[in-house]
């Protein structure tokens, strides 16, 4: 891969391309002026309150095919309370053990159109790792389709240049 970029997280220059895109907030959040923010919701880096609704941020991944690793979502999902406070009990601990527990897409992706408000499962994993998301096995859509197949080269290409990130 050509080209470098500023990592987003560590303010230092990679080479390559970048293998993850994140999401500060879900978005419904990100949309109150930012003077108001603070005083509507409670965030953090991991977990987001919004009156009575509860957000987690997690990693949605698509392998590559032509390659080792994935491309990374690093999306938030809204669950319900129980969920949420289920995830603060374990949020120190090995919780690769845990159910999936459903959830809803809180960020809209770029290229792909219905990913804002798709139905999905959340999958804690250990203490070092955001929670996984997966699209359900039915679920028809392109996005839950890379997930599933993994994305070619032509793809991730396709998922950057939608981003911004090239030409």
């Amino acid at each position: 891969m050509a080209g470098s970029f500023k990592c987003g997280t560590c303010g230092k220059d990679h080479a390559g391309l970048p293998t993850d895109w994140g999401y500060q907030l879900p978005d419904d959040v990100w949309a109150i002026p930012e003077a108001l923010r603070a005083s509507k919701a409670k965030f953090d880096r991991d977990l987001c309150q919004y009156g009575d609704r509860y957000f987690i941020r997690c990693v949605l991944g698509m392998p590559f095919t032509e390659t080792q690793g994935y491309f990374g979502w690093g999306l938030w999902v809204e669950v319900d309370l129980a969920v949420f406070k289920r995830y603060i009990s374990l949020f120190k601990a090995d919780a690769t053990t845990e159910p999936r527990h459903a959830c809803t897409l809180a960020n809209a992706l770029p290229f792909y159109d219905a990913a804002l408000s798709a139905s999905a499962y959340i999958q804690f994993r250990d203490a070092t790792s955001r929670p996984s998301v997966h699209l359900a096995d039915d679920d028809p859509s392109s996005l839950a389709e890379d997930q599933r197949r993994g994305i070619d080269g032509n793809r991730y290409h396709e998922i950057l240049a939608a981003l911004g990130i090239v030409a």
